[in-house]
């Protein structure tokens, strides 16, 4: 019942926000910039609200597989205790009823203990990647301009960051047909954003598509003049980034 929830959820929210890029669209159409900065912020938040729920699907996909190992141990197996723990810390920052029913068996399952334990992730057992998607710190500047980049490509509209975006683009191109043998800590951004024109959009969506493939590489290939603290946000949100892109005009 609650993976049938999560999936209904996700698929509603994601409609919700597809609807929302229209508009946002629409404002920058206008011209509307400063509203778009602010409506924005509803999509990235969505966003993050979506990957948090695709985790927890998996996390009970993998209680499901494992009931009978739940149902015949008093203590929580260790190849679980992630998934329990994070079903547990997230619960309150969801709106579903089976989560926080999941939430409520499993503390009663494990011990009052295990619960506060898993809730003040004591032990660490909730990874990184749910802690961020709980928070609830607004989004950062270069993630709303990052956003708004995005949009104004894929319903191409007018954008002032974007024409920004493109000056460093070309200067960067320049920079590459004069010293391509360099190793320096420019090369990133050279390889991310070619200044070739018929490579042009290409330049600026591919570090995108990257994100969600090569984690790793995103550190050092997209936008680095960006905020390092910034990174574990676009690794989050890489994968919307790539539906983005294709979203029809």
């Amino acid at each position: 019942m609650a993976i049938s929830k999560l999936k209904f959820s996700q698929e509603k929210k994601v409609a919700l926000t597809k609807q929302q890029r229209r508009q946002l669209a629409e404002l920058l159409k206008t011209g509307k910039e400063s509203s778009a900065k602010i409506r924005v912020e509803n999509i990235i938040r969505d966003d993050i609200y979506i990957e948090l729920l695709e985790f927890l699907e998996l996390y009970c996909e993998l209680l499901l597989a494992r009931l009978n190992m739940i149902l015949d141990r008093p203590t929580c197996d260790p190849s679980l205790l992630e998934a329990a723990s994070s079903l547990i810390y997230s619960a309150h920052s969801t709106d579903l009823k089976e989560l926080v029913l999941i939430r409520d068996i499993l503390i009663y399952k494990y011990g009052t203990e295990f619960g506060k334990d898993a809730l003040e992730n004591k032990d660490g057992h909730v990874p990184d990647k749910i802690v961020r998607r709980c928070g609830v710190e607004p989004p950062s500047e270069d993630l709303v301009n990052m956003y708004l980049i995005e949009i104004a490509l894929a319903y191409n509209v007018p954008y002032s960051g974007l024409e920004r975006f493109k000056g460093d683009g070309d200067d960067n191109g320049d920079e590459e047909d004069g010293g391509g043998d360099d190793d320096g800590g420019e090369g990133g951004t050279k390889e991310a954003v070619p200044g070739e024109q018929d490579k042009e959009k290409q330049g600026k969506e591919k570090p995108l598509a990257e994100l969600a493939e090569k984690p790793s590489v995103s550190a050092s290939k997209p936008q680095t003049k960006f905020a390092p603290k910034q990174q574990d946000d676009f690794d989050a949100l890489a994968a919307r980034f790539a539906a983005l892109k294709n979203t029809p005009k």
